[in-house]
């Protein structure tokens, strides 16, 4: 059984990279975008109860606004190593431009020390082709996510390409 988990799962995590992820016309702007996220403490982002698995992030940078996730799947090996998968919905604006929301489908893997702590972690997000409305329809693209672990809060910095 934990075979077929662990094939699903690093199938998914494949799968996730290029899975909705078309081609740009070639006349398709692209716009880098880069920032900083950090879990919602203050309530700053409305609870989405389909993405809800996590506390919200509060996007800051080129997008503003808030991040939501729902897992799909997950797997923890015995040597420390954590695998997920999931859905995750973006609420705001890129460049202060008009808001809107998209979709993305995520990878995230890391690994923990033995008191669970997170030692490193990132997370790779193609958006969903056709998920976006409002400002950002028609987004697609990917973002990344590294975890910046240190002495406190973890704070996750983005990068990636919005067209």
């Amino acid at each position: 059984m934990k075979t077929r988990r662990r094939v699903a799962v690093a199938a998914a995590l494949m799968i996730a990279g290029s899975v909705a992820v078309g081609a740009a016309p070639a006349n398709a702007a692209t716009t880098q975008v880069a920032g900083e996220s950090y879990y919602d403490t203050s309530g700053q982002c409305p609870v989405i109860a389909e993405y809800s698995d996590y506390p919200p992030l509060v996007m800051t940078g080129d997008l503003t606004g808030c991040w939501y996730t729902n897992v799909e799947d997950d797997m923890t090996t015995a040597s420390g190593f954590y695998f997920e998968t999931g859905q995750e919905l973006f609420v705001g604006s890129v460049n202060g431009g008009a808001g809107g929301t998209f979709t993305a489908v995520y990878g995230f893997q890391a690994k923990y020390y033995a008191d669970s702590s997170e030692f490193r972690g990132r997370r790779q997000h193609p958006i969903v082709t056709g998920s976006g409305t409002g400002g950002l329809a028609g987004a697609r693209g990917r973002l990344d996510f590294k975890h910046l672990v240190q002495n406190g809060p973890v704070t996750y910095v983005y990068r990636g390409h919005i067209d």
